[in-house]
């Protein structure tokens, strides 16, 4: 993925110039690849968040005017198009899409830089027109959660754990609520436990469900009055929350007085849709069999030799 962002990279900057466009002032690397959150997903459903940034006083059509933020996303899709692609790139509300084979693909996000007086801010070029944002503000704002939370790989496994749970059913693509959605919502229901990644888990699933119940709205963490989520009915979140509500209940098990470690993987299989925890049980119990096999192979040996000492030292020797 980091090779098709560089190449992307290169390619884009080739296409500006042999169409006489402006010239990009920097790439910034933005979500979960800058965030480190990012999965690895079967079907390489995953992607990279490449934003391009230019000045605005470069971004002016051919009459003098200032690009629209659609002429800004069309200018970065035709330039990255250089036919080398199966499907060519796609431009999107928020973004430019480019495709690859594998499966995966490079969202390009178009940024303007507003010089006022020597101070800069930063505008998306969104669905909705140029809107101020600046994808480096969400890192930071992830930076400083971990920073406050003291324990920063572990919040960044529980992201991880909680967007590994989202995806993990391919019926639920595009009815759950986004992974920055979800990142932010386990920022604020995070559930830390150093020594137990499962309670951690359940925990932290069980406040979100919670947080949901009364509430669907998730507000962007650093774009004052923006929601990540649209309305106080929100497709996406309503789904979460009745998956999470599903999952809730198939851990249920895992708080019985006779569950046993084999009850207990089979619950996570089922939370995440996977074999992997029962098939561990399996190798441990395989592996614990070969042990006493060795053990008493072993014990078996010891007992033998006196034996054979015994033998050997009563002139038995030509017959050991």
């Amino acid at each position: 993925m980091r090779d098709r962002r560089d190449a992307n990279r290169r390619r884009l900057r080739k296409g500006l110039a042999d169409n006489g466009k402006p010239a990009p002032i920097e790439f910034v690397k933005q979500g979960s690849y800058a965030m480190k959150t990012m999965l690895q997903h079967p079907q390489n459903d995953y992607d990279i968040d490449d934003g391009v940034y230019f000045r605005k006083d470069d971004l002016v059509g051919s009459r003098g005017a200032a690009m629209s933020a659609l002429d800004a996303r069309w200018m970065v899709r035709d330039a990255l198009d250089d036919g080398s692609f199966n499907d060519a790139p796609e431009v999107r509300p928020n973004c430019v899409r480019v495709f690859y084979a594998a499966g995966f693909h490079v969202d390009v996000p178009v940024y303007r830089r507003v010089d006022t007086n020597g101070s800069y801010s930063y505008e998306l070029a969104s669905g909705a027109g140029w809107r101020r944002s600046d994808a480096r503000d969400v890192t930071a704002w992830f930076d400083r959660e971990l920073n406050a939370s003291g324990q920063t790989y572990l919040l960044r496994r529980l992201v991880r754990h909680v967007k590994k749970f989202a995806r993990s059913r391919s019926s639920w693509s595009g009815r759950i609520l986004s992974g920055f959605g979800i990142t932010v919502l386990v920022v604020e229901n995070r559930h830390l436990d150093v020594a137990r990644d499962d309670r951690a888990v359940h925990e932290t699933m069980r406040a979100i469900k919670q947080r949901l119940d009364w509430n669907l709205v998730v507000s962007h963490p650093v774009t004052p009055g923006d929601t990540i989520t649209s309305g106080d009915s929100d497709g996406k979140a309503s789904f979460l929350r009745s998956k999470l509500d599903e999952a809730l209940g198939w851990m249920e098990p895992l708080f019985e007085a006779d569950c046993t470690r084999e009850k207990a993987l089979s619950c996570w299989d089922k939370v995440y849709n996977t074999d992997f925890f029962s098939a561990r049980y399996k190798e441990e119990r395989a592996a614990a069999f070969a042990c006493r096999v060795g053990i008493g192979s072993a014990a078996l040996m010891a007992l033998e030799a006196p034996t054979a000492a015994a033998v050997v030292g009563a002139g038995g020797g030509r017959h050991a």
